[in-house]
């Protein structure tokens, strides 16, 4: 498996996590991957073979070519039909809303054809342009200047939208919803029905989605970390929330999610 990560332009820097590029040979025996919730917009080109994406135990659709994935809610697996080789854009919460009109809410859990969203036209000429490109670099040009076009184009992100994502990422989703408008509490349904149109998921969801990215993070790069001192640096209750919070987003316990096969791929974003 060769997972590559690049950083984007400083002008799309505040809403571009990353790009990033996967490229795994065919195997005889194709393994599932699972991937978890991570509470970001997925912009992806897929070059080599089709990849499969379970909708529930036998039952799977095939990915699109160029398609955004949503913000999901629970963990779902994919899998490869042959050789891997794709190109993504990793967006922040509220970035992706900076570059569309529809409500964010309405990618959610699914795949969406690129089309969909910019257009026939526009896309097609978009992802033409991608699958010509000559090496990664080549790509990240075509997408910055298409996504920087777009940014002059539509409407941005809710100041008050922003500011609580940057309040959850800064504290590694520590931090109540009260406490971040504790100035203006009378905003909080505005803040509710904001959050969902332009980001996906409800300001708890995206606070429980980033502590686990946190936990995450500690029990795959500090060996030997002790769960109880990894739910004690992420402020959880005690062992047993960050256990259960745990299972709700990858649908495993953390000792079964060290070295299990299934999370491969998920570990490797993490690492």
């Amino acid at each position: 498996m060769n997972y590559q990560t690049y950083q984007p332009h400083p002008d799309l820097e505040s809403l571009v996590s990353c790009y990033w590029t996967l490229e795994v040979p065919a195997a005889d025996e194709a393994q599932r991957q699972r991937i978890i919730p991570d509470g970001k917009i997925e912009m992806a080109f897929i070059f080599g073979d089709d990849i499969k994406r379970y909708t529930t135990g036998s039952n799977f659709i095939l990915q699109p070519r160029a398609f955004v994935l949503g913000q999901t809610l629970e963990p779902f697996y994919v899998e490869p039909t042959g050789y891997v080789n794709s190109f993504s854009v990793s967006f922040y919460p509220y970035g992706f809303a900076n570059f569309v009109s529809v409500p964010i809410k309405t990618l959610a859990n699914k795949e969406t054809p690129i089309k969909a969203l910019f257009g026939e036209e526009v896309a097609t000429k978009f992802e033409q342009k991608i699958i010509r490109g000559t090496d990664t670099q080549q790509r990240i040009a075509i997408v910055e200047e298409f996504l920087l076009k777009r940014l002059n184009e539509t409407a941005t992100v809710d100041t008050i939208v922003k500011s609580t994502v940057d309040a959850l990422l800064e504290t590694r989703g520590n931090t109540s919803i009260n406490a971040i408008l504790k100035e203006n509490p009378s905003k909080r349904r505005q803040l509710e029905r904001n959050f969902a149109k332009q980001i996906g998921m409800s300001p708890k969801q995206l606070g429980k989605v980033i502590r686990l990215q946190s936990a995450l993070k500690m029990l795959l790069n500090k060996e030997g970390e002790s769960l109880t001192n990894i739910a004690y640096e992420n402020e959880y209750y005690d062992q047993a929330h960050f256990i259960k919070d745990f299972k709700e987003f990858t649908g495993i316990s953390p000792k079964e999610f060290l070295g299990n096969e299934n999370m491969a791929l998920s570990a490797a974003f993490y690492k």
